[in-house]
């Protein structure tokens, strides 16, 4: 995922906002990532959802602003 700059920043944000201790996810983002651990893939589907979501949002503003 080190393409999608973006996707990247949000999964780590929610990585670090669902996961912010040692007790709940036994290592960091970056080794996460490299690992493919499900707490990091938990983390892209939730950032994948969210730009889903947010960009559904935009489409709605833009429409809503042509009437």
């Amino acid at each position: 995922m080190q393409h999608d700059l973006q996707l990247r920043a949000a999964a780590r944000a929610i990585y670090d906002a669902c996961y912010p201790t040692e007790e709940r996810a036994p290592v960091s983002f970056d080794e996460a990532e490299r690992f493919g651990t499900v707490h990091y893939r938990q983390a892209v589907g939730a950032a994948q959802e969210a730009r889903s979501v947010l960009s559904a949002k935009h489409d709605q503003l833009l429409f809503a602003s042509i009437l």
